[in-house]
C-alpha cells in the first residue's frame, strides 16, 4: 500500500491519500480525540502524539497537528497508523455513525433560497475545498446571512476567512441576491 501526502493551505494540516475509499458518502470530522469513539481509524491516528484533529473525506484523511510538533517527527507514525488500519480489515467508522454532508431540511419562507445555496455549495464550493483536505457545510440562513461550518484543513486555516469572504460570499451573492453575507460557525 502506497499512501500519498499533500500539503494544504493550513500549515498545521496534512492530507493523506491512501489510494482507496475512506468514506463511501459524506464526511466525518473528529476535532478531538474524545470524538473518535466510533472510528477505529481516527483512534489509531489520535494515538500518535501531537495529533489534534482528524477529518475523513471520500478518498482522503486530513490530520491536524499541534503547532509545536514538526511534521517530519509524526508523519511516519501517521502513515503507519493508516496502513495498519487498512491491513486490519476494520471499518473506518463503526455502524451508522458516518456523518453526512450537513443537509438538514429547511422549510419555511426561505426554503427555495436555502435550496439554491446548498446546490451552489455542493457543485461549486465543496469539490474545490475537498481538494485542500477540508469541507464546508451549510449551517443556516437567516436575514440574508449564510452560516457555514468549516471542517478538516479549513478549520483554523489562515486563509479560511479570505475563502469565505472573497470566494464563497461573492459566489453566493452573485447568484442569489438575497444573500448579503457569509459567516463561519464553530
Amino acid at each position: 500500500m502506497f499512501i500519498q501526502t499533500e500539503s494544504t493551505p493550513n500549515p498545521a494540516t496534512l492530507k493523506f491519500l491512501p489510494g482507496q475509499t475512506v468514506l463511501e458518502a459524506g464526511t466525518a470530522d473528529f476535532p478531538t480525540a474524545d470524538t473518535s469513539g466510533d472510528s477505529p481509524l481516527a483512534q489509531r491516528i489520535f494515538a500518535v502524539e501531537g495529533v489534534t484533529g482528524v477529518f475523513f473525506g471520500n478518498d482522503f484523511v486530513t490530520v491536524t497537528k499541534e503547532d509545536a510538533v514538526a511534521w517530519e517527527h509524526i508523519k511516519p507514525a501517521i502513515l503507519g497508523a493508516i496502513m495498519e488500519h487498512y491491513q486490519s480489515g476494520q471499518p473506518v467508522i463503526q455502524g451508522e455513525a458516518a456523518a453526512g454532508s450537513g443537509h438538514a431540511e429547511h422549510t419555511g419562507p426561505d426554503g427555495e433560497i436555502v435550496g439554491q445555496i446548498k446546490e451552489l455549495l455542493d457543485t461549486r464550493v465543496r469539490p474545490a475545498v475537498a481538494q485542500d483536505g477540508g469541507d464546508i457545510t451549510f449551517h443556516g440562513f437567516e436575514r440574508g446571512v449564510v452560516y457555514l461550518h468549516m471542517q478538516g484543513a479549513c478549520a483554523g486555516c489562515p486563509s479560511s476567512t479570505l475563502t469565505l469572504k472573497m470566494g464563497i460570499e461573492n459566489l453566493l451573492r452573485h447568484y442569489i441576491p438575497e444573500v448579503l453575507e457569509v459567516r463561519p460557525v464553530a
